[in-house]
């Protein structure tokens, strides 16, 4: 397999990165102007949420989904395409692990290419015939090789803290002299959240084609993606409502975003299924013709 360096991903990700530096710059000002509190205590703060997320995030990941390791004995086939995709794409195998939910889809997570896990639901393995499977993996191991999981989970550090302090800050504007500057930090960070989460959106959308493209590079079958993309995204109609709003929290993750909720419904983290498949279909025609 010839793989080249998506350099349009890699540009937006940097760009992205750099935009984030400067809004986290920002935004630490504030909260030391606001909260009148030391550079060290508030660097020190971040830093350590910094490093939980880093290091904690692919657990808390699998968490949040209701998924946990599998091993080889209780999954072997699954273990089996894995191994061969990840041979293919020139990868250390990733751990594995499943969500027992009816929702069919699957995401990649962890830090780098030596500590990824691939989690599938056990719908979606219920879903999929042998192609459109090793489709959906090859896309996720393709995440894993753009790095663009471990740039994802950085770039949403900074919209979770902006959230925590909308969403707990009026705790902290209890007297006259303290509500004042609260209002302020939470007014701050309802506009950090909105400018990471649009910063977040839009390099999520084209990591999605990038991670396209690259599953029709490690299997070879553009056109079994696109099948499986149909078949997930004709599914998840027949899901309960009440399962799709427990996990489209990690929609910027997902293969298929779960459109369930007020911010699924204006602000997808995906391009639509159609402009997907009809990209897959026409990379299917060019590796046909070459």
């Amino acid at each position: 397999m010839e793989w080249k360096t998506d350099w349009g991903l890699r540009g937006r990700m940097g760009f992205t990165m750099f935009l984030l530096f400067a809004l986290y710059v920002v935004f630490i000002g504030v909260l030391i102007e606001v909260f009148n509190v030391g550079i060290l205590f508030t660097l020190a703060m971040f830093g350590a949420f910094s490093f939980a997320q880093y290091f904690f995030s692919d657990k808390l990941a699998l968490r949040s989904m209701g998924a946990r390791e599998v091993s080889a004995e209780e999954y072997p086939d699954l273990h089996r395409r894995i191994e061969r995709l990840s041979q293919q794409a020139d990868l250390p195998k990733p751990a594995v692990a499943v969500a027992d939910t009816q929702v069919p889809n699957a995401f990649a997570t962890g830090r780098n290419k030596k500590n990824a896990t691939v989690a599938v639901t056990t719908g979606l393995l219920r879903s999929l015939d042998d192609d459109e499977l090793d489709g959906v993996l090859a896309h996720e191991l393709a995440h894993v090789k753009n790095r663009d999981v471990m740039v994802m989970t950085i770039a949403s550090f900074l919209s979770t803290i902006a959230f925590f302090i909308v969403r707990w800050g009026w705790l902290f504007s209890g007297d006259n002299r303290q509500g004042a500057p609260v209002i302020v930090a939470i007014l701050v960070s309802i506009l950090v959240w909105i400018v990471s989460f649009l910063l977040i959106r839009a390099l999520s959308r084209y990591r999605e084609y990038s991670a396209d493209r690259g599953a029709a590079l490690i299997t070879g079958k553009p056109g079994a993606l696109a099948s499986a993309l149909m078949t997930i995204d004709g599914r998840m109609d027949r899901v309960p409502k009440e399962d799709l709003r427990e996990e489209a929290e990690m929609n910027a993750f997902f293969i298929i975003p779960i459109k369930a909720g007020f911010v699924g419904k204006i602000a997808s983290t995906h391009p639509s299924t159609e402009n997907r498949i009809e990209r897959l279909r026409e990379l299917e025609r060019e590796m046909e013709t070459a």
